[in-house]
């Protein structure tokens, strides 16, 4: 039984790291009904530029609050040269459209910071710790609390400020808000600007753990399932999903891996969202689209 739980609660801790990659692109699809595919590039623009500053001698503090900004202006640049042209397209188009901007977000990162592994060091120990006959990770725990403490920062942005009534007004009905004065464009800049924050957030920790290097991006395959299991509209969908996958890979790797011969890792996540598709298409917390036909 112990092993279990072991298993069980660093699979939830770990789960943590997979939904804070998981909030950006709902931040995103909320606003405007677009799956950004650009999020893990954005992560890696952010976690990059992060370390890059950080390596040139620049204190930890100073070097979080430039490339905050530096992410403020990439989206708004993002809004104003791809969104806002393209506005009323259809969602393909602007999927497309964030495909596309990937790239460039990539090869620009790349050939202003160069393709070299860089080591980034939090001042978190990836350490094991004992709660009774439990032996979880400190660095996992310290994950597990940040994806919770910006999960409360970001349900009081959204719920109790101006900014965040508007966000959920565009997200209902954008004629609606529309019509009453919203400005979307500027609704949408802040939304990506969050967005890019949180995923500097994620890659900051998932570069702490594996390294700043361009594989990095390719986390967001990961979020995919968190996201078909959560809802692609809820960050409590988002934290839920995760929470799911960490747990369910870590006992699938422990249970079934020795059965078939290991590396459940790489695909269970992938056959768990293929279930809930079945059983459940629009995630735990999801909205579910009604017609009229």
């Amino acid at each position: 039984m112990s092993t279990f739980i072991e298993t069980f609660v660093g699979g939830l801790l770990a789960g943590t790291m997979y939904s804070l990659v998981a909030i950006g692109f709902v931040l995103i699809y909320k606003a405007s009904g677009v799956f950004n595919f650009a999020q893990g590039s954005i992560l890696l623009f952010a976690a990059l530029t992060f370390v890059t500053l950080k390596e040139a001698g620049i204190p930890f503090a100073a070097a979080l609050v430039m490339t905050i900004l530096i992410l403020i202006a990439g989206s708004v640049a993002i809004e104003r040269l791809i969104l806002r042209p393209l506005a009323n397209r259809s969602p393909m188009t602007l999927f497309m459209a964030t495909l596309g901007l990937s790239y460039i977000v990539e090869g620009g990162a790349q050939g202003l910071m160069g393709a070299q592994v860089h080591q980034l060091d939090l001042g978190i120990d990836d350490v094991p710790l004992f709660i009774g006959d439990v032996l979880i990770s400190q660095f996992d725990l310290v994950a597990a609390v940040t994806a919770v403490v910006l999960v409360g920062i970001l349900a009081l942005f959204f719920n109790k400020t101006r900014i965040g009534i508007s966000l959920r007004a565009i997200a209902d009905d954008t004629r609606a808000a529309l019509s009453i004065g919203i400005n979307q464009n500027r609704i949408l800049q802040i939304v990506w600007s969050v967005a890019g924050i949180v995923g500097l957030v994620a890659g900051m920790l998932w570069g702490a753990r594996q390294g700043v290097q361009f594989s990095l991006s390719l986390v967001v395959l990961k979020a995919l399932p968190v996201l078909i299991i959560g809802g692609f509209t809820s960050i409590g969908g988002a934290i839920a999903g995760g929470l799911i996958v960490g747990a369910a890979e870590n006992l699938a790797e422990t249970y079934i891996g020795p059965l078939i011969g290991g590396g459940t890792t790489s695909w269970f996540a992938y056959f768990l969202a293929l279930v809930f598709l079945y059983i459940r298409p629009a995630g735990l917390f999801g909205e579910r689209v009604i017609e009229r036909v």
